[in-house]
């Protein structure tokens, strides 16, 4: 099987949709390691409002946790799939919450305007045809200074860490994917994961994207080494005169 992008992945979502919450809630620590990598944008939460872009939003989880880290925050939540997008929107979120549908190649077009002061992209960048273009648009999107988090699936590129993924995707992930008769998107996840860069390299790579204060974190329990949190920072400003 091919990696599935664009329409073709954004299809296989949609078809998913209906069943993504249940198996997120047979992962331990998944809600809990999105809001340590909602915590981890130190954000201050005691000053004005801040601007928050969930790019890839889903169902929602991300969404949680970042109104739970940041509760005065107005945040965006964007993503592809008009299925998973819909599962999002019925919850029950304050007003500050909204969504929009729209990939993330193409915010423009949608009308996502920055600047936001913070992004934080779960579960996307190893999805996309093109996560360099896309890092590029979230660098634009960002005010000076501001923080991106991705939370990703990245192996370490120890072999260990190989090893226990491919196991848990032939035991666990690929079965349950085959009884929702969506298989092709769990295969999609486990060759995703295989194919895409390793947490070093992907840390390379939002540095090359312009970022600064490139960070990566490892996230606790049986995801360490799997599942990594990358912040980042928009660099200032250059000061008036500079050369």
């Amino acid at each position: 099987m091919t990696l599935l992008h664009d329409a073709a992945l954004t299809e296989a979502f949609d078809r998913g949709a209906g069943s993504y919450d249940r198996l997120v809630r047979l992962n331990p620590g998944y809600h809990a390691h999105l809001r340590r990598s909602a915590r981890r944008l130190a954000l201050a939460t005691g000053t004005a409002a801040h601007r928050v872009l969930d790019l890839g939003c889903g169902t929602g989880a991300s969404t949680a946790a970042l109104a739970a880290a940041l509760p005065r925050a107005r945040i965006v939540g964007v993503d592809a799939s008009a299925g998973m997008l819909r599962r999002a929107a019925a919850k029950n979120w304050p007003a500050r919450v909204s969504f929009v549908h729209a990939p993330a190649e193409d915010l423009g077009a949608a009308g996502v305007r920055g600047p936001f002061d913070a992004v934080l992209a779960a579960y996307l960048f190893r999805n996309l045809a093109d996560c360099d273009a896309v890092l590029r648009t979230v660098l634009e999107l960002l005010a000076p200074r501001g923080r991106l988090a991705v939370h990703e699936y990245t192996l370490s590129g120890r072999r260990v860490d190989r090893a226990v993924w491919s196991a848990l995707c032939s035991g666990v992930i690929r079965p349950l994917g085959a009884a929702t008769g969506n298989g092709g998107l769990y295969d999609h996840l486990r060759r995703s994961v295989m194919e895409f860069d390793t947490a070093p390299a992907f840390g390379e790579r939002m540095r090359r994207a312009g970022f600064d204060h490139v960070r990566v974190l490892p996230l606790r329990g049986w995801q360490t080494g799997i599942t990594h949190t990358f912040l980042a920072r928009r660099p200032p400003a250059p000061q008036a005169g500079a050369r």
